[in-house]
């Protein structure tokens, strides 16, 4: 489990204070490993807004840009519930979908990024995306409250494994877009895969 409790470029609590700080704050209102993972979820899910939802402009990549700016994409977000986790002592992973970006006006498959968290002896996934109409994703042990459960008829899938650091495909995505309106236009839309591979469980 080592791997998923580390640091890294994206997911940086060891070299962010306000981190370790929020990280102390919901420990010491939870009661155990269990509240402890769902306050944490709650709180990126609900304190940090989705990118797409409040009009930022503003590409967040690392855990400490997404707290500090207080918003991020689907992946973004994922880099810092994992943080939060991961410095709380939970071992937590990033997983991804592909989804239709929308069935409307843009039937393009895009990829959808998410947490597992390993809690009572099994991984759990989670979606911090943050919820709107029509998106409703709950913290579960059992049954998953996703924010988009995926469609198979329309060729929407779970993508295996779960991943210590993010694809290279979500590193392009959010290094080298300069903008929220350029990120739109050049969403991932499949895993690269390279040694990150090495570092995935599933």
């Amino acid at each position: 489990m080592d791997k998923f409790l580390a640091s890294c470029t994206a997911i940086d609590f060891e070299t962010s204070s306000e981190i370790a700080a929020l990280t102390r704050k919901i420990l010491a209102c939870s009661d155990g490993e269990i509240e402890f993972a769902k306050n944490a979820f709650e709180y990126v899910r609900d304190e940090i807004a989705h990118a797409g939802d409040v009009g930022a402009s503003v590409v967040t990549f690392a855990a400490s840009e997404v707290l500090r700016e207080r918003h991020g994409v689907c992946y973004a977000k994922s880099h810092l519930l994992a943080a939060i986790l991961r410095c709380g002592g939970v071992p937590s992973g990033l997983c991804y979908q592909k989804l239709i970006l929308c069935d409307e006006t843009a039937p393009q498959f895009i990829l959808h990024g998410l947490n597992a968290v390993f809690l009572r002896g099994k991984w759990h996934r989670l979606d911090a995306r943050g919820n709107k109409p029509g998106v409703d994703a709950q913290f579960s042990l059992g049954e998953e409250r996703l924010a988009f459960p995926v469609r198979p008829e329309k060729g929407e899938e779970d993508l295996p494994g779960i991943f210590a650091a993010p694809d290279k495909s979500i590193f392009f995505a959010l290094s080298r877009n300069k903008n929220i309106e350029e990120l739109w236009r050049n969403l991932p839309k499949e895993l690269l895969g390279d040694a990150n591979r090495a570092h995935c469980v599933g």
